[in-house]
């Protein structure tokens, strides 16, 4: 399978032409640039064949370049001076572990699937069935449609429309988006609620940061907040501690001897609002993944119980609610009609 820029001889296209079956019309370029709907800056790879992780969205800014796949609107890659920022993964695969994909309209894990909200019982699929619960919302792997993009190919915006199903009755606006700035990448995740009734909403986004090619034991990680959620064998929450030993990462720890399938709340925040998460990596570089207020934990997983990660980086996961919100009520958006909620994150490699 040959595969290339829109409107480029390694994928047959040519400007104006009609696309193969099942891609939007909306997608073919002009003047074999990388065009989407006029906006002419943003590469856009799209195959002859649909991978996986759908058409490509190539954003550079100086030494910066990421991309974006339409399908879960996932940071696929995030490179900085040639340097991996975040674990990338081939378009021609599926993204392992959630990688870079936008979690909604809840983060982490619901408990058997099954939750009550407004009087009413609602299920939905188990999709996490040795935990018998369902992981990390509902629109990991669907397409995800561009709405806009600037013309320096500096950002882009994409957009999903959930529709109502019996499990999560109500229609959300998702719009994701990305950009390029001076410090580094700066993203956000917005939901409207589009009904008539108020709906249950969390959101969250799973980035495995990478080590610059160093063991992950000889990296180092800090958390900027002061409580551990405690959790059953089903990784569901019990409760929260002050950080002790092990769980206390305010200062840098060495990743050496420690397994993390972990939330943290109570953040703690510098003189902006952001919270963070700081990866050491033995090459003196640092990256440095911050999230405004909106976001009240963070989730670390150091993967070694991921069979396509295995401790080669680590999830850290801003949310706006911690694992079974849906039935804790813990730190959950209850979002009215017509009402939005915006989380804003961001990387930077120091």
């Amino acid at each position: 399978m040959r595969r290339g820029a829109r409107g480029s001889s390694s994928t047959g296209f040519t400007p104006g032409a009609r696309p193969p079956p099942g891609c939007p019309p909306e997608r073919v370029t002009s003047g074999g640039t990388d065009a989407v709907r006029g906006w002419s800056r943003v590469q856009v790879r799209f195959p002859f064949v649909t991978f996986p992780s759908g058409a490509q969205y190539v954003l550079r800014s100086g030494d910066q370049e990421a991309v974006i796949a339409e399908v879960g609107a996932s940071l696929r890659s995030y490179r900085v001076g040639g340097s991996d920022v975040v674990r990338p993964y081939d378009e021609a695969e599926m993204a392992p572990a959630f990688s870079g994909m936008v979690l909604a309209p809840w983060p982490n894990r619901l408990a058997n699937g099954m939750y009550e909200y407004g009087g009413t019982v609602h299920q939905v699929a188990v999709s996490e069935p040795r935990r018998m619960t369902a992981l990390h919302g509902l629109v990991t792997h669907v397409r995800w449609q561009t709405a806009g993009a600037s013309d320096d190919g500096t950002s882009i915006e994409l957009i999903h429309e959930m529709v109502p199903t019996a499990g999560y009755p109500w229609p959300l606006r998702l719009v994701a988006t990305f950009a390029l700035t001076g410090t580094g990448l700066r993203a956000t995740i917005t939901a409207t609620n589009a009904g008539d009734s108020t709906a249950p909403y969390g959101a969250g986004v799973h980035p495995w940061l990478a080590t610059g090619g160093a063991a992950l034991d000889a990296c180092t990680l800090r958390v900027d907040a002061a409580r551990h959620v405690m959790v059953d064998n089903r990784l569901l929450p019990t409760g929260t501690e002050p950080v002790t030993n092990g769980f206390d990462l305010r200062a840098p720890k060495v990743l050496a001897g420690h397994a993390y399938d972990d939330a943290w709340t109570g953040l703690t925040r510098d003189a902006d609002g952001l919270s963070w998460v700081l990866l050491g990596r033995p090459d003196g570089t640092t990256v440095a993944m911050w999230a405004d207020e909106a976001a009240r934990a963070w989730q670390v997983c150091t993967g070694d119980d991921v069979d396509s990660i295995k401790r080669t980086a680590v999830a850290v996961e801003p949310m706006t609610c911690v694992a079974d919100a849906f039935r804790s009520g813990d730190d959950l958006v209850h979002l009215a009609p017509g009402d939005s909620h915006t989380m804003t994150w961001g990387l930077e490699l120091r």
